[in-house]
């Protein structure tokens, strides 16, 4: 079992940077084939953000958070980042990591995760 536990959320202000943390433990051993960054914004369903192949550092960007977000991971602390500048007011969302072991998969998909930590809220006002 892997245990994630995001953190780094709060209240900012548009225009603002926050940047959201990922710790994983547990089973780390194997690392990740790839992690992810999602949000559910309230009264929406959950939604793709961003994401990061563990081995080679590949990155992916929903459209709505691409030149804004970076998604970054240390592999000695097992972390997973995600630097959030420009915020907007619809980032405002709870903010969940996600990780996917074994072979990587279609990485917008919340099917293809394998764990998923609770969540950090995240709240940007004008």
């Amino acid at each position: 079992q892997v245990q994630l536990v995001e953190s780094g959320g709060g209240l900012a202000q548009a225009g603002d940077s926050l940047r959201l943390s990922c710790a994983a433990s547990g089973r780390t051993n194997n690392k990740p084939a790839m992690m992810g960054w999602f949000r559910r914004a309230p009264g929406k369903e959950r939604e793709f953000a961003a994401a990061i192949i563990w081995s080679g550092g590949y990155t992916y960007y929903a459209d709505s958070v691409k030149g804004r977000f970076t998604i970054s991971r240390d592999n000695a602390k097992n972390t997973m980042y995600l630097q959030m500048n420009s915020l907007k007011l619809e980032d405002t969302a709870v903010y969940y990591c996600a990780a996917k072991q074994g072979r990587v998969g279609p990485f917008m998909s919340t099917k293809t995760y394998d764990y998923w930590g609770q969540g950090t809220q995240v709240t940007v006002s004008s």
